[in-house]
């Protein structure tokens, strides 16, 4: 998944796993009991999204290139 985040133009990292859109942050990932979760900023607040299968992963990655062809 890092993988493709990295090459969707639009999107910087500035850490490992943390990207910005311009200026402000749009995506983050987290670990818990749960599973791996990631961050994405698609309106003014972050929504929080589970990414433990490739399929919820490449849901993930649809959301995230909608929101940067906005």
């Amino acid at each position: 998944m890092l993988v493709e985040l990295r090459e969707l133009p639009g999107l910087t990292e500035r850490s490992r796993g943390v990207f910005y859109r311009g200026s402000r942050a749009f995506l983050h990932f987290h670990e818990d009991a749960s599973g791996h979760h990631v961050d994405v900023r698609l309106g003014t607040d972050f929504e929080r999204f589970r990414a433990q299968t490739k399929a919820e992963q490449r849901m993930v990655l649809t959301k995230v290139r909608k929101a940067l062809d906005r």
